[in-house]
Protein backbone atom coordinates (compact mmCIF):
# COMPACT_ATOMS: atom_id res chain seq x y z
CA UNK A 1 0.00 0.00 0.00
CA UNK A 2 1.33 3.38 -1.07
CA UNK A 3 -0.05 6.82 -0.34
CA UNK A 4 0.76 10.12 -2.05
CA UNK A 5 -0.10 13.42 -0.35
CA UNK A 6 0.21 16.76 -2.14
CA UNK A 7 0.61 20.15 -0.49
CA UNK A 8 1.57 23.72 -1.35
CA UNK A 9 -1.39 24.83 -3.42
CA UNK A 10 -3.18 28.10 -2.86
CA UNK A 11 -4.19 31.44 -4.29
CA UNK A 12 -1.56 33.47 -6.14
CA UNK A 13 -1.63 36.53 -8.39
CA UNK A 14 -0.65 36.31 -12.07
CA UNK A 15 3.12 36.35 -12.38
CA UNK A 16 3.57 34.85 -8.94
CA UNK A 17 5.12 31.57 -7.85
CA UNK A 18 4.20 28.47 -5.89
CA UNK A 19 6.04 25.30 -4.96
CA UNK A 20 4.04 22.09 -4.73
CA UNK A 21 5.20 19.07 -2.75
CA UNK A 22 4.19 15.42 -2.89
CA UNK A 23 5.30 12.92 -0.26
CA UNK A 24 5.09 9.19 -0.95
CA UNK A 25 4.83 6.72 1.92
CA UNK A 26 4.09 3.05 2.47
CA UNK A 27 5.49 -0.20 1.11
CA UNK A 28 7.95 1.33 -1.34
CA UNK A 29 10.82 -0.64 -2.83
CA UNK A 30 11.68 1.72 -5.65
CA UNK A 31 10.22 4.82 -7.26
CA UNK A 32 10.73 4.66 -11.01
CA UNK A 33 9.10 7.91 -12.08
CA UNK A 34 7.25 10.85 -10.57
CA UNK A 35 4.93 13.19 -12.42
CA UNK A 36 2.63 16.14 -11.94
CA UNK A 37 -0.71 16.38 -13.73
CA UNK A 38 -3.41 19.01 -13.57
CA UNK A 39 -7.11 19.15 -14.27
CA UNK A 40 -9.36 22.17 -14.60
CA UNK A 41 -13.18 21.93 -14.51
CA UNK A 42 -14.53 20.67 -17.81
CA UNK A 43 -11.08 19.73 -19.11
CA UNK A 44 -9.18 16.47 -19.28
CA UNK A 45 -6.25 15.79 -17.02
CA UNK A 46 -2.95 16.84 -18.58
CA UNK A 47 0.67 16.04 -17.81
CA UNK A 48 2.80 19.00 -16.74
CA UNK A 49 6.12 17.45 -15.65
CA UNK A 50 7.89 14.12 -15.15
CA UNK A 51 11.18 13.07 -13.54
CA UNK A 52 12.61 9.55 -13.91
CA UNK A 53 14.78 7.49 -11.57
CA UNK A 54 17.74 8.42 -13.76
CA UNK A 55 17.09 12.12 -13.28
CA UNK A 56 15.69 12.82 -16.72
CA UNK A 57 12.89 15.36 -16.95
CA UNK A 58 10.03 16.03 -19.32
CA UNK A 59 7.93 19.16 -19.75
CA UNK A 60 5.27 19.98 -22.31
CA UNK A 61 5.79 23.20 -24.23
CA UNK A 62 3.10 25.12 -22.37
CA UNK A 63 5.05 25.01 -19.08
CA UNK A 64 8.64 24.77 -20.34
CA UNK A 65 10.75 27.57 -18.91
CA UNK A 66 8.27 28.29 -16.12
CA UNK A 67 7.94 25.01 -14.19
CA UNK A 68 10.71 22.86 -12.70
CA UNK A 69 10.32 19.36 -11.28
CA UNK A 70 12.77 17.97 -8.72
CA UNK A 71 12.88 15.30 -6.04
CA UNK A 72 14.43 14.39 -2.72
CA UNK A 73 14.91 10.63 -2.95
CA UNK A 74 15.80 10.25 0.73
CA UNK A 75 12.39 11.66 1.69
CA UNK A 76 10.42 10.14 -1.22
CA UNK A 77 9.24 13.62 -2.08
CA UNK A 78 8.77 15.33 -5.43
CA UNK A 79 8.42 19.08 -5.95
CA UNK A 80 7.03 21.31 -8.66
CA UNK A 81 8.34 24.86 -8.68
CA UNK A 82 5.93 27.03 -10.66
CA UNK A 83 6.99 30.52 -11.73
CA UNK A 84 5.29 33.22 -13.81
CA UNK A 85 1.91 31.68 -13.12
CA UNK A 86 -0.96 32.53 -15.44
CA UNK A 87 -4.72 32.35 -14.91
CA UNK A 88 -4.85 29.39 -17.29
CA UNK A 89 -2.66 27.47 -14.82
CA UNK A 90 -5.62 27.35 -12.43
CA UNK A 91 -6.42 23.69 -11.77
CA UNK A 92 -6.21 20.87 -9.28
CA UNK A 93 -2.66 19.53 -9.41
CA UNK A 94 -2.13 15.80 -8.87
CA UNK A 95 1.00 13.83 -8.03
CA UNK A 96 1.53 10.55 -9.88
CA UNK A 97 4.14 7.88 -9.13
CA UNK A 98 5.30 4.64 -10.74
CA UNK A 99 6.39 2.51 -7.78
CA UNK A 100 7.52 -1.06 -7.08
CA UNK A 101 6.04 -2.46 -3.88
CA UNK A 102 8.59 -3.52 -1.26
CA UNK A 103 7.23 -7.05 -0.75
CA UNK A 104 5.91 -8.04 -4.18
CA UNK A 105 8.00 -5.68 -6.31
CA UNK A 106 4.88 -5.17 -8.40
CA UNK A 107 4.95 -1.98 -10.44
CA UNK A 108 1.88 0.17 -10.02
CA UNK A 109 0.84 3.76 -10.59
CA UNK A 110 -0.51 5.80 -7.70
CA UNK A 111 -2.32 9.14 -7.50
CA UNK A 112 -2.57 11.73 -4.79
CA UNK A 113 -5.82 13.48 -3.93
CA UNK A 114 -4.76 16.77 -5.48
CA UNK A 115 -4.05 20.31 -4.36
CA UNK A 116 -5.86 23.37 -5.69
CA UNK A 117 -3.90 26.11 -7.46
CA UNK A 118 -5.80 29.30 -8.24
CA UNK A 119 -4.15 32.12 -10.21
CA UNK A 120 -6.23 35.28 -9.98
CA UNK A 121 -5.94 38.96 -9.18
Amino acid sequence: QVQLVESGGGLVQPGGSLRLSCAASGSIFSIHALSWYRQAPGKQREQVATITDGGGTYYPDFVKGRFTISRDSAENTVYLQMNDLKPEDTAVYFCNALISDFLSQRRSTYWGQGTQVTVSS
